[in-house]
């Protein structure tokens, strides 16, 4: 299927960029192979992605890694229970020299945020995101400041089973494009890790992308083909996760309290056009779709206290709806 509105060079171009990324990627970090694609997904699409895993899986250093290959500018917030909403986006001070209140704009205003440990802050710090993760602006002493047009944050959290933890709200979570999950690495994959730190092969190198190249991908993936039957594909796998009743078996469908909402059709679309580019190519497939299920729809079906107290993974239940939805 050949896309007319994206030329061979302009392909090429992309491919190059993208080859470059995941090089440096993978030179610093060892296995994580579905967190380097949803990292890109993210990067392509100008989204935001939600890690979690238990501590020590590589989740801070993954997003280092990214930030460093594409340079621009990168902030760091360390999430804490006292962590208050003017410390991420800043606040209003009084000059008395001046006798005047001067804004000062705090962490958020970068290219790259790193939200570390997010679900140890409070509610209300939580939701101090929101507005820029949606608006991409922040609001200081009744003033709008506009944040850069490539806005990433890449947010980590630790289960919720762990102490000191806040749950995130549904509408926090549905902003995030994609969510992944870490497993603890192989046998062979943790002995590389050692072996790379007693080499000291973990220097931060130069920058291998700039943030143009950034751009330059993001509007490429605008022009990425998407035909109607898939459309209508991701759509049907949304509907189903609301009426399950109707799709699925009834003893995994009553344990959905709420389903996916809009936004997730929509993360379906931008993501597939992403990873359409990564596999080098200018349309989207059924099976791009497919890949991207967990990812977008983890975090965005609710799952009753039942499904917990029976041991039902949210995976089993997209996994249900994917093979009851006819492909295209």
């Amino acid at each position: 299927m050949e896309n007319k509105n994206i030329s061979n060079e302009e392909l090429q171009k992309s491919n190059n960029i993208i080859k470059a990324i995941s090089e440096y990627y993978t030179s610093r970090i060892v296995g994580q192979r579905n967190l380097q694609i949803s990292l890109l997904i993210t990067l392509i699409a100008n989204g935001h992605i939600l890690v979690e895993s238990v501590p020590g899986l590589a989740k801070t250093t993954a997003a280092k890694v990214l930030t460093e290959s594409c340079g621009g500018k990168f902030s760091r917030i360390q999430c804490t229970p006292d962590l208050l909403p003017s410390d991420i986006i800043g606040t209003q001070t009084y000059n008395t020299k001046t006798g005047e209140f001067e804004t000062k704009i705090g962490p958020v205003y970068a290219n790259f945020v790193l939200l570390d440990e997010i679900n140890r802050s409070s509610s209300k710090t939580q939701s101090a995101m929101l507005e820029a993760m949606q608006e991409k602006q922040i609001s200081i002493g009744g003033e709008n400041h506009k944040l850069p047009e490539v806005f990433i944050v890449i947010a980590t959290q630790n289960p919720i089973e762990q102490e000191g933890t806040y749950l995130l709200s549904e509408a926090q979570q549905d902003r995030f494009i994609i969510k992944e999950t870490l497993r603890y690495p192989s046998v062979a994959e943790e002995l590389e890790v050692l072996n790379r730190i007693e080499r000291n092969v973990f220097e931060k190198a130069e920058n291998v992308v700039n943030i143009e190249d950034i751009r330059y991908l993001q509007d490429l993936s605008k022009k990425v083909y998407i035909d109607e039957a898939v459309k209508k594909y991701l759509i049907s796998i949304v509907y189903a996760t609301r009426n399950a009743t109707k799709v699925i078996r009834p003893e995994l469908s009553k344990y959905i309290t709420n389903g996916a909402s809009t936004r997730a059709s929509i993360s379906f679309m931008e993501a597939g056009k992403a990873l359409a580019l990564i596999n080098g190519r200018t349309y989207v497939t059924p099976d791009d779709i497919k890949a991207l299920s967990y990812g977008i729809l983890r975090h965005r079906i609710s799952l009753s206290f039942e499904a917990i107290a029976d041991d039902i993974q949210v995976e089993t239940i997209i996994d249900e709806i994917i093979n009851s939805i006819k492909v295209p």
